[in-house]
């Protein structure tokens, strides 16, 4: 966990030094999602992070995105924190320079 921690950390200060590019979005890998219903749930959590402007679960791959504000910086550690709090585990986090409609459309497109 302590592990999980410090990478969580080392991708929050990326995600501070990426902020000048177009769209800057934390993906996490959710273990535990089963349903609509958790996927709703875990989505209308992380929607009301102050620097999230857009939030999007895929059940099915077990991907959560959320895409900051601009301008502004998304905390990882906080992220992780609500998907735990809300039941799940989050296996990987990584910060990625696509906003969530560029992350829907690959994702569509693998389909």
């Amino acid at each position: 966990m302590k592990h999980q921690f410090q990478i969580i950390a080392a991708l929050v200060l990326i995600a501070s030094a990426a902020s000048s590019f177009a769209a800057t979005s934390v993906k996490a890998t959710v273990n535990g999602m089963v349903c609509a219903f958790c996927a709703q749930g875990i989505e209308k959590r992380l929607s009301k992070l102050p620097a999230a402007h857009a939030v999007f679960v895929d059940l099915k791959q077990k991907v959560v995105v959320v895409e900051a504000k601009d301008g502004q910086t998304l905390d990882g550690k906080a992220i992780t924190a609500e998907i735990v709090d809300a039941g799940y585990d989050v296996t990987k986090l990584e910060t990625v320079e696509q906003s969530v409609a560029d992350i829907k459309a690959s994702m569509k497109a693998k389909k």
